[in-house]
């Protein structure tokens, strides 16, 4: 059985702070670890806790996103109520330098956007490194952002990774069984696909769409919380099926795993209501045009 220390160096979170579209989920699990199991936590791994945490603030100037703004002040309330006095002078004075260096930066930046606009296919070629979410909301940043996460070979991309190699030459429909496994569905395949990005969205479902709303999940085949692309673990497993291994876990349920090494994983009959009109709404429920945010 392996230590907490080991456990946690397993989640990842120093690796992922400086990526920015995991930079929130790492801010929220940090943020639980704080409050529930930091005082339980040898001196060694509270040290590491804290100290990533320092970094998490430290790299909110470099994020630029109003979500990883939003993430850091959760962080800063486990800080106030987690950390012994000293420590939190400390974390509290590094907050508050990231945040006067973060809005220099984002006037600045309001300053000089326009002229740093990337080119549309090295956007797309940006974009094709993400999972889906992580693309589809990285087309909520700006228009030009939005026309590259709407590409169709991008969105061709998607269809392949998330249902099989063969899937240009037989699509197929991803459905829920009873027993939560996913099962191949062949669908209708005589017309060509022009719009991959419908073609994905008809295939979603079920829960597959529970496992793609969420970033971190529980690998049967690994035994630990990992991060999730596609709804598939990152590490190679040959001869199971990835998606059908791998449960969605919440920020409580990857302190419970810290704490215990254990993890209590609830049956999709206590997750009826994600039905289509669940995560499927929050993931597809992007408006066709969007205006440009202030980062």
């Amino acid at each position: 059985m392996s230590d907490p220390l080991e456990r946690y160096e397993k989640l990842g979170l120093r690796e992922s702070l400086p990526k920015p579209y995991r930079y929130p989920i790492a801010c929220q699990e940090l943020s639980f670890i704080l409050r529930e199991a930091f005082h339980q936590f040898t001196k060694y791994l509270q040290s590491i806790v804290f100290q990533d945490t320092l970094s998490a603030f430290r790299l909110l100037p470099e994020i630029q996103t109003q979500s990883a703004v939003s993430a850091v002040h959760i962080l800063l309330q486990s800080v106030e109520a987690a950390l012994p006095k000293q420590k939190r002078n400390v974390a509290v004075k590094e907050f508050k330098r990231a945040m006067v260096v973060h809005k220099r930066r984002c006037k600045a930046h309001q300053v000089e956007k326009g002229s740093l606009q990337l080119p549309q296919d090295i956007l797309v070629h940006i974009f094709s490194f993400l999972d889906m979410k992580s693309f589809v909301s990285a087309g909520l940043v700006c228009g030009s952002w939005n026309i590259a996460a709407n590409d169709n070979q991008l969105w061709e991309m998607q269809y392949v990774s998330l249902y099989g190699n063969g899937a240009k030459q037989q699509p197929v429909k991803l459905v829920e069984s009873r027993n939560d496994r996913l099962l191949h569905e062949p669908i209708d395949n005589t017309k060509v696909i022009a719009n991959w990005k419908e073609a994905v969205k008809g295939a979603y479902t079920g829960a597959l769409s529970r496992k793609l709303t969420t970033n971190r999940g529980y690998c049967g085949h690994c035994k630990s919380v990992v991060w999730l692309n596609n709804a598939k673990c990152p590490n190679v497993h040959s001869g199971i099926s990835e998606i059908q291994d791998i449960k969605p876990v919440t920020a409580f349920q990857v302190v419970e795993y810290l704490l215990d090494d254990s993890i209590s994983i609830t049956s999709s009959s206590d997750s009826d209501s994600d039905s289509e009109e669940g995560p499927i709404s929050r993931l597809w429920a992007y408006p066709k045009h969007i205006r440009k945010l202030s980062i």
